[in-house]
């Protein structure tokens, strides 16, 4: 009976340390999710600011403000002698 009762007492252990790696793995995940949301509100802002800044909203559509942009951005690499399809 003390052998059983000192397996389950292990087991238990077992079970209690696996479900706290697993509670702290579950919130570092969490944490690491929220920065990830962060960071894609920003990009989205950023990429709204510049949308805004090559057109006036409404004016077009953002698939063609972010052209004007990538044209622009192409056209500033191929000054520096920078070839954009190989960076």
């Amino acid at each position: 009976m003390a052998r059983e009762t000192s397996t389950y007492d292990g087991r238990l252990r077992d079970l209690e340390a696996e479900a706290f790696r697993t509670g702290r793995t579950l919130a570092e995940h969490g944490e690491k999710l929220q920065q990830i949301g962060e960071q894609q509100v920003t990009a989205f802002s950023n990429i709204d600011s510049l949308a805004d800044a090559i057109g006036a909203p409404g004016d077009r559509t953002i698939v063609q403000r972010l052209d004007a942009i990538e044209r622009v951005l192409f056209a500033l690499a191929r000054a520096q002698g920078i070839n954009p399809d190989e960076a």
